[in-house]
């Protein structure tokens, strides 16, 4: 009696493993993306260690102490966010960084919307944009300055006020007008920034989509809000991630509208980059450097927060033409 064994083909085993790759979902090529993603991704992930999240780590165990830089530290763990929240500058320098952001966020983006629907529309369009842009490559020190020289009492703004009539023009840098004029600059300097890079998205818009929107009898706004705003909304929602980091930056421009050489400006100004500079390297005191980072720290934690949340509020599916 005879056995015959055959042989399972090839194919068979072929189409088997074929079957189980499609059932895991993973394909050659996405075997060999995996392969390649560690390679390629490490220089950057090590810098991003090294670069960010070791300060980071490094702020955190020192915001833990009490510390002059130079000698001993001085364990105190959460006291110094305890002490921190205390203090009523640093309350009102978090009050100053979120006017600066919530408000110079939104007029200068209603500002920057309403260019966009007037440049849009115009032939020296690109002239019109670049000197738009020109302020934001002007370094924050001329500014200053300038307000400085412009606004002072015998400046040239209230000496053309005298001439007008107006008799008793506003103190324009005093305390309780300094953070509007620090505001007004700010929202100058960064309108044309995003103007630029919200119109670079929209020049990118194929026109059939305008010219159907306008045999439907659209006008220019509506045109802006069912068009320009959903094609752009992507670039938009970068834009506002941008200036939600870059407003906990200011720096340079509080300190030069309301400082002097020897004295720091009005707490009243500050926002909490000027509360770190003031705690890290004080003019009378020694050196707060736990409260410093505490401080730091406490302003990372806020715009990762509102970072999060903007992006998660402002996501929508994405649009191809």
């Amino acid at each position: 009696m005879t056995t015959t064994l055959h042989d399972r083909p090839r194919t068979d085993t072929v189409r088997g493993a074929g079957r189980a790759s499609r059932r895991h979902g993973v394909g050659p090529q996405a075997r060999q993306q995996r392969r390649m993603f560690l390679p390629f991704t490490a220089p950057a992930i090590l810098a991003y260690a090294v670069l960010f999240l070791a300060p980071v780590g490094y702020a955190i165990w020192t915001s833990l102490y009490k510390w002059d830089g130079m000698g001993e530290m001085e364990w105190r763990g959460l006291k110094n966010y305890q002490l921190l929240f205390e203090d009523p500058f640093f309350r009102t320098s978090l009050v100053n960084t979120l006017k600066l952001m919530v408000i110079g966020g939104t007029l200068t983006f209603a500002i920057s919307f309403l260019l966009t629907l007037v440049l849009r529309e115009m032939r020296a369009r690109l002239f019109a944009r670049s000197v738009l842009f020109f302020p934001c490559l002007v370094n924050g020190m001329v500014f200053g300055i300038a307000a400085g020289f412009l606004f002072s009492p015998d400046g040239p703004v209230n000496k053309t006020l005298h001439f007008l009539g107006v008799t008793t023009p506003p103190k324009w840098l005093s305390t309780d007008n300094l953070l509007p004029m620090i505001l007004g600059t700010l929202i100058w300097t960064a309108t044309g920034y995003y103007t630029a890079i919200i119109m670079a998205a929209v020049d990118q818009i194929p026109p059939h989509l305008y010219e159907a929107a306008e045999l439907d009898g659209a006008n220019a706004f509506q045109r802006f809000r069912h068009v320009t705003l959903p094609c752009a909304w992507d670039v938009i929602s970068v834009c506002a991630v941008l200036w939600t980091v870059s407003s906990v930056k200011i720096f340079e421009l509080i300190l030069l509208f309301g400082g002097t050489s020897s004295s720091y400006p009005p707490a009243e100004s500050w926002n909490t980059a000027l509360y770190v500079y003031t705690q890290a390297f004080p003019q009378a005191t020694v050196p707060r450097l736990g409260m410093a980072t505490a401080a730091a720290l406490v302003s990372l934690v806020m715009v990762t927060v509102v970072t999060v949340v903007m992006r998660r509020l402002m996501r929508r599916e994405p649009l191809e033409y």
